[in-house]
């Protein structure tokens, strides 16, 4: 990953000051970017209904739909 010089600088001093290294203060600042994400930005929401299977019983169904599905595949 590639910053700006003026960046890199600034995360040094800052870096330094809290006596952390500059790769967690980018994870950190990363991390606050995410969490900041209005919700229909968030790239998770991609996965809502991506395994949609028409069936209303999933949640509490789940491992027996599994079991069905691991023995099916096994065949």
């Amino acid at each position: 990953m590639y910053i700006e010089p003026g960046q890199d600088a600034a995360l040094t001093v800052l870096a330094r000051k809290r006596g952390v290294s500059k790769t967690e203060l980018i994870r950190e600042s990363i991390r606050k970017y995410l969490t900041a994400l209005p919700l229909e930005e968030d790239p998770a929401m991609g996965l809502v209904g991506l395994g949609n299977s028409g069936k209303s019983d999933v949640s509490e169904l789940h491992d027996t739909y599994l079991v069905k599905y691991a023995k099916a595949v096994r065949k």
